[in-house]
């Protein structure tokens, strides 16, 4: 860093009786009081160089015959600033560097040292200084703006603030190579002289090397700066991103522990400096996580969504503005597919609820996101394909890039909502613990995720499985309503033995697993797995044998393409157990819907779920109706 020596004498500045004087063979005359500290100077060398001091003196009578009292109570920079003046109009030695430049500068200008009281005076040379060396380095000009917040006012008025935020913001812009990032110590050149021995220029390793630095200054002075920066236009937004993460690294590390303990030193302790001591920290980290959202760039992609969900956690426990929270939530939505579990258990600050999890923010979020990534057109349109096909213009071959591309991003965006699914299964598995979790909450978040993003249910089960077990006094209607979000066809065949043996579960939804694990393993030539005796028992009831060796497999029989998705098109004959099960099925739908379940009725409701075969191809639908006929036959 460079630094300026000025004046050649000796420093002959001592204390005697808590009283500053200065050794002199000439009896003091003047005495100067500066916050506290009284000084026992000499007219002659301060008057002659501070033109205020020349007017007080005028002003204010001698209290005695031999000193007249100067009293300073709003000295900026205190007494360490109006010593280094005062040792500047004796003539002794004072070295200035970017660390006290500002807190000269404003005492300079408090006591109007200018050039027309004399020539060649202090102001006249710190600002000459100011401009020809610390302006010109990286380093001291983030120490000198850091340096300027003791003194905001005076600051703002000289132009010292606005002056080093430009320069900072003129060599981040710079190419790093360009920019003097540190000067050494060196010898006095002359009286007045700036060390220009550079030391070696070190090359950063990374194109946001000014990031690390700049996240010394406090929140208003990086925002300005920042502000600065992005309106030149030159630096990209992703290193804006990299450099807000940084800060946010520096300055909001571990919020919700510091809260915490803020918030249990207040309940355990009822003076009021406390509370207002904490209110304060609060309020101070509020408004930094506020201005840094503000300082967002707006391209997608430019921090990690990690980041944002970190700020947004820390946002839902500072109980910052909502429009801060919003502005998150929908930064959050655009690149939701990047998240992770953790960074998605956001605490809950509501005091209208005690649940641990704020899953209003996260249902939020994935509202935004299914909202996104709207599918183009499978085709082009037909005015773009009336180009002949013999002569391919340059404007018909940009027309088939552009849907390419257009197709390209929707393949994106349903491989993201694909990612998406999995990592809100996840997150269900995780709040589904929470014993105060609404079941509706837990319903609506798991219905958010469409149905074509869950490849496999194996995740929801495990979810709903653990919601079970933390929620055990559920009632019949609630669990029948809690395992509707759950497709039994997509479960696994591990699941399937999992959920067949599982207590928690509706018996409907026991059976519904049994019947499609059946279907499989009937499709398959394979063996259903030995089951509890209540659903043998459930079965047999029913005349269904689930250890009857499936029938022969056929695939020749053709399914309309409108039936598909149902067993309708499928079952022809009404003779059929399946057939006349699915009938007494139908007939039980009013009193399953209104849980007006009687012993006789109870059952036959269980059973509803035979009603829907697994989603499949035409080849298992086919095989499946060879094996209900081959069983009729033997019946």
């Amino acid at each position: 860093m460079k630094f300026m020596k000025l004046g050649s004498r000796p420093d002959t500045f001592y204390t005697a009786e808590s009283v500053r004087t200065v050794s002199s063979e000439v009896s003091s005359d003047l005495i100067i009081e500066v916050k506290g500290t009284k000084y026992l100077l000499h007219k002659f060398p301060l008057l002659s160089k501070c033109l205020r001091l020349q007017r007080l003196c005028s002003e204010v009578s001698p209290e005695t015959s031999q000193h007249q009292v100067i009293r300073l109570p709003d000295f900026p920079g205190g007494v360490e600033a109006f010593e280094l003046c005062a040792k500047f109009c004796y003539g002794i030695t004072i070295t200035l560097s970017a660390y006290n430049i500002v807190a000269a500068q404003c005492a300079a200008e408090y006591l109007q040292m200018t050039e027309d009281v004399e020539k060649g005076n202090l102001i006249y040379k710190l600002e000459v200084f100011f401009n020809s060396c610390i302006l010109q380095g990286w380093r001291d000009s983030i120490v000198t703006l850091q340096s300027t917040k003791a003194f905001p006012l005076w600051c703002e008025d000289l132009g010292i603030t606005s002056r080093c935020i430009e320069s900072i913001a003129s060599k981040v812009s710079t190419h790093p190579s360009k920019v003097s990032l540190s000067h050494s110590h060196s010898r006095r050149v002359s009286d007045m002289s700036c060390n220009a021995t550079e030391s070696q220029r070190h090359k950063p390793m990374t194109k946001g090397w000014w990031a690390e630095d700049m996240a010394e200054l406090g929140i208003d002075l990086y925002w300005r700066t920042m502000i600065a920066i992005k309106s030149g236009g030159k630096i990209p937004s992703n290193l804006i991103g990299e450099a807000l993460q940084i800060y946010a690294s520096r300055w909001l590390p571990n919020i919700s522990r510091k809260v915490k303990a803020n918030q249990g030193r207040t309940s355990d302790s009822d003076s009021d400096s406390d509370s207002d001591s904490a209110d304060d920290v609060s309020s101070k980290h509020r408004l930094l996580l506020e201005t840094m959202v503000s300082l967002l760039p707006s391209d997608k992609g430019t921090v990690s969504c990690s980041f944002l969900l970190k700020l947004l956690k820390a946002a839902n426990i500072l109980h910052a503005s909502s429009s801060s929270k919003t502005e998150l939530a929908r930064r959050v939505a655009l690149q939701l597919e990047e998240a992770r579990v953790s960074d998605l258990l956001i605490p809950s600050r509501s005091y209208s609820s005690d649940a641990v999890y704020d899953v209003d923010i996260v249902l939020a979020i994935l509202e935004q996101f299914m909202l996104q990534g709207q599918s183009p057109p499978t085709s082009p349109p037909r005015s773009k394909l009336g180009f002949e096909r013999r002569r391919r213009s340059r404007s018909a071959e940009n027309i088939d890039f552009e849907f390419q591309e257009s197709r390209r991003s929707s393949s994106a965006s349903h491989s993201s909502k694909l990612k998406v699914a999995k990592i809100i299964d996840g997150y269900l598995q995780e709040i589904a613990r929470d014993r105060n979790l609404p079941l509706s909450k837990f319903i609506a978040i798991a219905e958010t995720i469409p149905d074509f993003s869950r490849l496999d249910h194996d995740d929801l089960y495990r979810a709903i499985d653990i919601y079970l077990k933390a929620h055990p006094d559920l009632n019949k209607s609630e669990r029948k309503k809690l395992c509707r979000i759950l497709d039994c066809k997509k479960l696994s065949v591990e699941a399937c033995m999992h959920a067949a043996q599982n207590e928690r579960l509706p018996l409907r939804v026991v059976v519904q697993v049994l019947f499609f694990e059946q279907a499989r393993a009937a499709t398959a030539g394979g063996k259903v797995a030995d089951l509890p005796s209540n659903i043998k028992a459930l079965l047999a009831a029913h005349n269904i044998d689930p250890s009857r060796p499936p029938g022969t497999l056929s695939t020749s029989t053709s399914i309309r393409a409108d039936d598909q998705w149902s067993i309708s098109g499928l079952l022809k004959s009404p003779k059929s157990r399946t057939s006349t099960l699915r009938m007494k099925l139908a007939e039980d739908d009013d009193l399953v819907e209104h849980d007006m379940n009687t012993d006789g009725m109870g059952r036959h409701s269980k059973f509803k779920a035979f009603c829907a075969l697994p989603t499949g191809p035409k080849k298992m639908f086919s095989k499946l109706l060879s094996i209900n006929r081959s069983g009729s036959e033997k019946n």
